[in-house]
């Protein structure tokens, strides 16, 4: 169990390889020890791959080597969440992404959203700066029994900077891109216009149009839902989130779980820049958990879950 090649994220790296090598020094324990100690604790890790981490040429990142680092502070006797919070939220793999709010994503091939951007008349939306804000955004995120995500209802919230603006361009990557894209649904205060998916990349652009245009210092609250089929559900990783190319006011995330299926922990990410935060979460009484957001980006901000 090795985490993948950190490239673009030499701050964080360097900062998690530092510490947990430190950390290792302290406690005297060999790499064989902590394996073996790991191993007595359900957790599979190669000595190559505690290697790699603590020498800065891997990282952890899935889902399975973040909750060996969780199980590591424990066995270095490091304060919780003092070497995850060093690292950055999971990068994609192959043909998972992240889902965009802003118009533009930070990290998903050009190569590969150009082509819908210009099958729904927008083929310059990474350059121009749109005039709609985002002001605010609240997700819901629903987990299914088997672990997968069932559906994502948004409500999001515009204020216009300039006036007829009658449209928002949604850009949603899927986590599990052999499930395709998941099928979007207007609910309240907007309508589906033209829409284009890539079933490889589980990619979907669509337009979300206003029920009436805005002018300047106008706001416009819509909301719209993405919903999957299964089960079984597409595999989401054990995490949500979203990036941000400009600020947002306030973005809520809730994920919720099916009834019973709660997991032990929580936490909650973010990457602004190069600072990355990290905070352990406690679920509500409804197997649910929530994370707040507020004057931030760009940049991403999540939750993720054993």
């Amino acid at each position: 169990m090795a985490g993948s090649t950190a490239g673009g994220q030499q701050g964080e790296r360097t900062a998690f390889a530092t510490h947990l090598r430190a950390a290792i020094a302290t406690s005297g324990l060999s790499l064989d020890r902590i394996q073996a100690r790991l191993r007595a604790r359900g957790v599979v890790v190669s000595v190559t791959a505690l290697s790699y981490w603590q020498s800065g040429k891997r990282q952890p990142e899935r889902q399975s080597s973040l909750s060996a680092v969780r199980t590591l502070e424990e066995i270095l006797d490091v304060p919780a969440g003092s070497l995850l919070g060093l690292l950055p939220p999971p990068r994609p793999r192959g043909g998972a992404g992240k889902r965009h709010a802003g118009g533009e994503p930070l990290t998903f091939p050009r190569e590969v959203l150009q082509p819908l951007l210009d099958k729904v008349g927008a083929p310059d939306a990474l350059e121009r700066q749109h005039p709609l804000k985002l002001v605010g955004l609240h997700d819901l995120c629903e987990i299914s029994a088997d672990g997968g995500q069932s559906a994502v209802t948004a409500r999001a919230v515009f204020q216009a900077g300039a006036d007829g603006q009658d449209r928002w361009l949604l850009v949603y990557t899927q986590d599990d891109p052999a499930a395709g894209p998941p099928d979007l649904h207007a609910v309240r205060n907007c309508r589906v216009g033209r829409a284009e998916a890539d079933a490889a990349h589980g990619l979907l652009v669509a337009e979300l149009v206003f029920d009436r245009p805005i002018d300047r210092g106008e706001t416009h609250l819509i909301e719209y839902t993405l919903t999957n089929g299964g089960p079984p559900y597409p595999e989401c990783r054990n995490t949500y989130y979203r990036e941000f190319r400009r600020p947002v006011r306030e973005y809520l995330l809730e994920v919720r779980f099916a009834q019973g299926t709660a997991p032990d922990r929580c936490w909650q990410y973010a990457r602004n820049g190069t600072t990355a935060t990290r905070r352990q979460l406690k679920l509500d009484g409804g197997d649910g958990v929530h994370a707040v957001a507020l004057d931030f980006g760009p940049g991403v901000f999540g939750i993720d879950w054993d």
